[in-house]
């Protein structure tokens, strides 16, 4: 079984600018999803062993990408049990994140570990996408649906600024091809298998949609 640290070991090696406080906190995060997904399942059984490469390292695909500038503002939609919303809340803490979910009980565990992590910059509603009034610079978001289905919930969410890399991050796995070409969407992909050198990541890729200028 991982040991708590083998989360930090981990993303220390991948990640080597992370601070003490946030290795900590990593750690933290990984005893407290443990610990609620015997409660609620908010990550499959099978993959809490799992957990540190296959969720938290994998929603932090997303910064290998992107680095959010301070004083931004990201919503992560279909968050789940914060993934990947709360790994990212603690890689740029001057980023302020809002995790949407559908399913009440799911934010509720969002709430709970942002409150055990003090995560001031976590805000996690019961809601869908597509009610969300507030605009945002960046959409995240885990391989909730197939991307024509997904765009058109936020494709009404950013602010549009200017703002260099803004627009949606979205993790995805395997051939993409097709599912690109449905959405009719322009799309940058990036393989993470670029960036971490585990199997898991060999077809995971995050897709990168800009904003039209």
């Amino acid at each position: 079984m991982l040991h708590s640290n083998a989360i930090r070991t981990l993303l220390s090696g991948y990640f080597p600018e992370l601070t003490e406080d946030q290795l900590q906190k990593y750690d933290h995060m990984g005893e407290l999803y443990k610990e609620w997904n015997q409660k609620i399942n908010v990550i499959s059984r099978k993959d809490v062993e799992m957990l540190g490469v296959h969720h938290i390292l994998h929603s932090l695909g997303i910064a290998k990408v992107v680095q959010f500038p301070q004083h931004t503002s990201v919503m992560d939609v279909g968050t789940g049990g914060g993934l990947p919303g709360l790994p990212l809340a603690v890689m740029f803490p001057e980023v302020k994140f809002h995790l949407v979910d559908s399913i009440g009980k799911k934010i509720h565990v969002v709430q709970e570990i942002a409150r055990e992590l003090h995560l001031h910059n976590v805000t996690a509603t019961h809601t869908r996408a597509e009610q969300v009034r507030d605009k945002y610079d960046f959409v995240v978001s885990r391989a909730v649906t197939r991307l024509a289905n997904f765009w058109p919930w936020v494709m009404n969410s950013f602010k549009k600024t200017g703002l260099a890399h803004e627009g949606l991050y979205y993790l995805k796995g395997g051939d993409l091809q097709e599912e690109l070409e449905e959405s009719g969407l322009i799309t940058q992909l990036h393989d993470l298998k670029n960036y971490f050198s585990e199997e898991f990541f060999e077809t995971k890729k995050v897709v990168y949609v800009p904003l039209k200028r």
